[in-house]
């Protein structure tokens, strides 16, 4: 439970939460770094990319 909250002062330090687009790649990268905990302290910044396949015209 420590390490999900620690999770949640880095993204909250991030500003991760701010905002109101949340895209695949924003949600994810939130998420991922919640879940990484106190591993972003001691220098890991993890990012996630994602794209949704658009409609064909």
């Amino acid at each position: 439970m420590v390490w999900l909250l620690i999770g949640l002062a880095a993204a909250a330090q991030r500003n991760y939460f701010g905002g109101s687009d949340a895209t695949c790649a924003k949600v994810g990268t939130t998420l991922v770094t919640i879940v990484a905990g106190p591993l972003n302290y001691i220098g890991a910044n993890p990012k996630i990319d994602c794209a949704a396949p658009q409609p064909s015209k």
